[in-house]
């Protein structure tokens, strides 16, 4: 920097050049700004947030924790300061089991956690001003806590209605977005303490096997999700048991683009089916009749869909990972392509009902109208940028709009609705064939 000369009591002396905006000025307040933002574009984005307020207003139940606070984002909610001291429950058993003086695991866990404090803090967005201390403090006892609720709790709770109840209630609350904490501190403290335990399986292993059976699809695999980079938390684990195993294309959401609900493709001769897939559990596929001979006929084409089960529990786990889905980089849109698969099936309570008579879908829940609403409320609010159906659904919609199609189903619904009808019509061909067989005979003789 260049210098100038400044008069001194009388002497001149050189002085730092200074430029006329490094004063306490709204543009020093903006360039300021800008140093900040190139610090902060360096950083990861956050994996656990608050929901944004659009999405939030629609279902608040669907994001709020209504027993247990897991990390920084509700540890100041009231309603869930009860149970922290229930934690200190958890966190005994779990080191008792250990054989392992508490002080020498307590370290160790301590030492993992401030080691990644700095990393801890980019993965959280809106979070309140917590200290390093109290930020690791929490880290340690949130993850023991999760570790002997998922591994251990059975081994100090004993079965009863009440118990049922908390453990449904938690493990509801384990599924949220807003109540994570960063996979790889879990992964540390699960070193430190469970993989002690010699019968102890691996920490996907035991996520899943507890937290899946929340998940609206029983079918899913049970088994440890490989891949090559980590989770960003247990609900970013759940979401990536639904990552097919080979690359799925995709692409843009299909805007203005022709939907057919269910009766609408019943009528035009396409059967639903329930369908698992081993490759991935949310496959959607498009396939002609088995009976090649008589395509031309039936008509018969098969939508099949992994069975989906609705009860209290899908609304609150099909939002979170929608959300987490919408709001983290890079994460795909695997759920949010399939619930909007089911929104373009589903018009009104009688497509609801077509969908349960095919055994594509359960509804434990309510009235299906009640279900159909929810259904088509659930992706609301978020623009999705993938969809992983296109061209199952420009399939179905070449299909619909075949003449042929729609008018050989509107014959075999008006006149061969049952087993009967059908029967009467062989019955008439035979006798029909008979009558022409006798009168030629007739004509020869």
């Amino acid at each position: 920097m260049a210098n100038v000369d400044v008069e001194v009591g009388g002497r001149r002396g050189p002085r730092n050049k200074t430029k006329w905006w490094h004063r306490n000025t709204p543009l020093h307040d903006l360039l300021d700004c800008i140093e900040k933002g190139q610090n902060l574009s360096i950083q990861q984005p956050p994996s656990i947030y608050m929901i944004p307020n659009n999405a939030r207003k629609i279902s608040p139940d669907s994001f709020k924790p209504q027993v247990v606070s897991i990390g920084p984002l509700h540890r100041q909610d009231k309603a869930l300061q009860e149970f922290e001291e229930q934690k200190t429950t958890y966190l005994h058993h779990l080191l008792q089991r250990l054989n392992i003086k508490p002080e020498i695991i307590l370290d160790k866990c301590l030492q993992k956690v401030n080691d990644s404090i700095h990393k801890i803090r980019e993965s959280y967005g809106g979070m309140m001003t917590y200290t390093d201390v109290q930020l690791a403090q929490m880290m340690v006892m949130d993850a023991c806590f999760i570790l002997d609720f998922l591994f251990l709790f059975e081994e100090h709770q004993p079965l009863t209605s009440r118990n049922a109840t908390l453990t449904r209630s938690i493990s509801r609350d384990l599924l949220l977005l807003e109540n994570q904490i960063p996979f790889f501190v879990l992964q540390d403290i699960f070193k430190c303490t469970i993989s002690k335990l010699q019968t102890t399986p691996s920490l996907t292993s035991g996520i899943l096997q507890r937290l899946q059976i929340l998940s609206p699809f029983k079918e899913i695999r049970r088994n440890d999700v490989t891949n090559t980079t980590q989770p960003h938390h247990i609900l970013g684990l759940l979401q990536r048991s639904f990552h097919p195993t080979d690359n799925i294309p995709s692409s843009g959401p299909p805007l203005g683009f022709p939907n057919h609900s269910a009766l609408e493709l019943d009528k035009a001769g396409v059967r639903l089916e329930p369908k698992k897939d081993e490759n991935w559990t949310l496959a959607i596929d498009f396939s002609s009749s088995s009976w090649k001979f008589f395509r031309w006929w039936w008509g018969n084409r098969t939508l099949t869909m992994p069975k989906l089960c609705i009860d209290d529990n899908t609304e609150l786990f099909l939002r979170n990972i929608i959300a987490y889905e919408q709001c983290t980089p890079k994460v795909p849109d695997f759920v949010t392509s399939y619930v909007s698969a089911i929104d373009m099936l589903l018009d009104t309570k009688e497509d609801l009902s077509k969908l349960v008579e095919s055994k594509v879908l359960t509804n434990n829940l309510g009235s299906n109208e009640d279900s159909t609403k929810m259904l088509n409320k659930i992706s609301e609010q978020f623009a999705f940028e993938e969809f992983y159906y296109m061209e199952q659904w420009k399939q179905l919609d070449d299909y619909y709009n075949r003449y042929v199609s729609k008018n050989i189903a509107l014959l075999r619904r008006t006149y061969f609705d049952s087993p009967w009808c059908l029967i009467a019509l062989l019955a008439a061909i035979i006798l029909f064939v008979l009558s022409i067989v006798q009168i030629i005979l007739r004509i020869i003789k």
